[in-house]
């Protein structure tokens, strides 16, 4: 059920970005900006393993108050930090979804995970993040089947991104 959740708010939120982008072709955006309205610059993170997705600047113009991407930048960035040794299938700065593929641990290659977070709200707040982990486990024959992840693991992983998020916090503030 979870799964299909992320799957559906996924494509929404795809969607909607398909759509947002096909007024801008061909024009200026200095011609097509409404007053009001303002360019907010994203920039990537410079780790490669993500440079792909992030590498680039990019700009959008949106109306009402400054916004960056649409979630908590520490809990994302927390949570990008978190999940770095699994691969990445999925991340949508603007929805708050980083959705890995399956990770083996290498010591334990009969089981394997993937995990899905969502980050919701912009404020740096517990009840603002939630993780979901899935376990696939090896038979005889073989063949991958579901097992249930222990809702511990959810919670540990929930802690250590909003540890790591408090950690950016400080040092961001630290530095100013």
């Amino acid at each position: 059920m979870s799964l299909n959740r992320g799957a559906s708010i996924l494509l929404i939120v795809s969607g909607a970005a398909i759509l947002a982008g096909c007024g801008m072709t061909g024009r200026h955006k200095a011609d097509t900006a409404p007053s009001g309205t303002h360019e907010v610059v994203v920039e990537g993170q410079n780790n490669s393993r993500f440079a792909g997705m992030f590498g680039r600047k990019k700009t959008r113009t949106v109306a009402g108050p400054e916004q960056g991407i649409g979630v908590n930048s520490y809990l994302w960035r927390a949570s990008l930090d978190t999940l770095a040794f699994m691969p990445l299938a999925s991340a949508d700065p603007w929805g708050g979804v980083i959705i890995t593929d399956w990770y083996s641990n290498p010591e334990k290659p009969d089981e394997r995970f993937k995990a899905t977070v969502y980050i919701l709200d912009t404020r740096l707040r517990a009840d603002a993040l939630n993780v979901t982990i899935f376990k696939q486990v090896r038979d005889a024959g073989g063949n991958w089947a579901d097992s249930a992840a222990s809702g511990q693991t959810e919670q540990d992983l929930e802690n250590t991104i909003l540890t790591r998020a408090r950690q950016l916090r400080l040092a961001n503030v630290g530095a100013k």
